[in-house]
């Protein structure tokens, strides 16, 4: 399943995003199930939620791929990501299109496949810079709620920052998937290996504090559960994402 986000001008008159738990042409019943999932860098939320899709036989929305094209986009445009203004402007031409299909992922700004491009480093020290900017948050979040509605998909896990509070604050199943720091930052110099540990923990706190000026995804809100995977590897973390899946919509469903 492929879809394509034109993104206005977030200054001009937003496009209805469409009501909670409702589908383009449809009814409330044929909208997507969504499995919102919330966690901080170096939680494995990507990989475990991908994981967890591929299982459910759902779509997958790592929310995260578009603000990191837009910072490869502004970069592109010799844009300073720190400048809100620029950022602004840079934004009302960011053709946007991802993938939501778990077997085939790619990212693409404008006709430029950017999927391997936006995990450059250059890129993620800009990302913050772009996805702080709240009138940029509120446009690509309703974009992401008609991605998912028009899908067509039985059921979309989305991951991102703040998709448990903000973007589906409504969402059958809503999960804050962490760990400790220091196992975080273990896991992301394995992925690294190019990079000093100690660069990439300081590279991750630096992270975490820009971030944690936008959002708050340390702390679960009230509904939230939350999978702490300090101690757990990656199977098993999969694992206990899905027994809450299985568990909350059981007892939904009045299983």
């Amino acid at each position: 399943m492929t879809e394509r986000l034109s993104t206005p001008a977030p200054t001009g008159p937003a496009s209805a995003a469409p009501a909670e738990g409702s589908a383009p042409g449809g009814s409330a019943s044929d909208a997507p199930v969504v499995v919102a999932i919330d966690g901080p860098a170096g939680s494995g939320k990507s990989s475990v939620s991908k994981a967890a899709a591929v299982r459910l036989g759902y779509g997958f929305l790592d929310t995260g791929a578009a603000y990191r094209a837009l910072a490869w986009h502004a970069l592109e445009h010799g844009v300073d990501t720190s400048d809100s203004t620029a950022v602004l402007e840079v934004f009302g031409d960011f053709d946007y299109a991802i993938s939501l299909d778990t077997d085939h992922r790619w990212v693409r700004v404008g006709t430029t496949d950017v999927t391997a491009a936006i995990r450059e480093p250059r890129v993620t020290d800009a990302v913050s810079g772009v996805a702080r900017v709240a009138p940029v948050r509120k446009a690509v979040n309703e974009l992401f709620r008609r991605l998912v509605a028009s899908s067509g998909l039985s059921g979309v896990v989305v991951e991102g920052r703040d998709i448990t509070t903000v973007v589906y604050p409504d969402a059958p199943v809503r999960i804050l998937l962490t760990a400790a720091p220091e196992v975080r930052a273990a896991r992301r110099s394995k992925e690294l290996t190019n990079q000093d540990a100690a660069a990439v923990a300081a590279a991750l706190h630096r992270r975490d504090a820009a971030d944690s000026t936008v959002v708050d995804f340390l702390t679960a809100a009230p509904g939230v559960e939350v999978v702490d995977s300090t101690h757990l590897d990656f199977a098993q973390t999969v694992d206990a994402v899905l027994s809450v899946v299985e568990t909350t919509m059981g007892a939904r469903d009045g299983r």
